[in-house]
């Protein structure tokens, strides 16, 4: 027999409207009856209607997810699929489910994300991308809708944003090179002008300009944080005529291309050429040699976005932004006293 709220105020002696108010998190019920009601719902397996609780607080329950970046890229990135598994668990835990937004431009329009937002009721949206701000997303930035930004700085009245100090992420990189005897060193970015490629730059370029370092032109590529264009970066690089000692690539898919350019070439990592990458995602363990790359908590980001969101859709908060600090994970991809010939 299917247990109801009636049943539920019942056993614990209060009026159905109190158990409303609990379900629903309404702050002027005593912490001892809210406990006891709790637990009788614990104790017979009652869960309450999410559809009947949305339609009393205009609530949907619903997150969208949008991937604000290339259509063709999409949430093929293994630092986003870890990001978005995270955010997932935690969102979920807090009662919400996720609906996710297509890309893809509908009869040679635009997005409009806002109107499919509005559309669908949503609560809040994830916005992720590590790309410049489209005007499609810059719109729903400006509206009354929650949004939290991984990767891409979202700055709106109700708008937050979470991701790695990339600027720290460059210096860094750049200080363990320094350390290990490493002088000509090179980087291999994602998109240009991407947010995410101009901080880790700057980075690079503040700490090189640091140790008095000279930056080779040659030496500072584009790719699109994917393989294949660490490895036509690489193979770029490998053609000037001078080669760097060492290799600063903004996403560990492009270190793994650079590292198999590096190797077509007749060329040892490291006694050779040293790489280091960033994201540090699981594969890193398996590359010949391990690769030593940035870590990015992905998992913390993605539960941190999770909880912002919320506290953005509830009020209980002002926006406000997180940068989550990175830390080096070293790995065999780096020699030391091999850097000094």
């Amino acid at each position: 027999m299917k247990v109801t709220i009636k049943d539920i105020a019942k056993m614990a002696g209060v009026s159905p409207a109190t158990v409303s108010k609990i379900i629903n998190n309404y702050k002027d019920v005593g912490e001892e009856t809210r406990q006891k009601v709790l637990d009788i719902m614990e104790q017979t397996g009652y869960r309450p209607s999410y559809s009947a609780r949305s339609l009393a607080m205009q609530t949907s329950n619903i997150i969208g997810v949008i991937y604000a970046g290339n259509v063709n890229a999409d949430f093929n990135h293994p630092f986003f699929i870890e990001v978005m598994n995270s955010f997932k668990k935690s969102i979920g835990s807090l009662g919400y489910d996720l609906l996710f937004f297509s890309n893809e431009k509908f009869n040679g329009g635009n997005e409009n994300y806002l109107e499919r937002c509005r559309h669908y009721q949503v609560d809040g949206c994830i916005v992720i991308s590590g790309e410049e701000i489209q005007s499609s997303i810059l719109d729903l930035v400006k509206s009354e809708i929650p949004c939290i930004g991984v990767d891409l700085q979202l700055d709106g009245k109700r708008s937050s944003y979470i991701m790695s100090n990339n600027v720290k992420v460059g210096k860094k990189v750049v200080e363990h090179f320094y350390l290990l005897g490493y002088r000509d060193i090179g980087f291999i970015g994602g998109i240009k002008n991407s947010p995410v490629t101009t901080y880790r730059l700057e980075g690079f370029k503040k700490k090189m300009a640091d140790f008095g370092l000279v930056e080779n032109e040659d030496w500072v590529t584009y790719g699109d944080y994917f393989e294949e264009s660490g490895y036509q970066c690489m193979l770029k690089m490998l053609q000037a005529q001078t080669l760097p000692r060492a290799i600063f690539a903004a996403s560990d898919l492009m270190a793994f291309g650079a590292l198999r350019a590096v190797k077509e070439r007749g060329l040892r990592v490291p006694e050779d050429i040293a790489i280091v990458g960033c994201d540090d995602i699981d594969a890193c363990k398996y590359t010949e040699p391990p690769l030593t790359s940035i870590k990015q908590d992905k998992n913390k980001i993605g539960k941190l976005a999770a909880y912002m969101l919320v506290d953005l859709i509830e009020d209980h908060v002002q926006s406000t932004n997180l940068m989550v600090e990175p830390e080096l994970v070293i790995r065999k991809s780096c020699g030391s006293h091999l850097a000094e010939h």
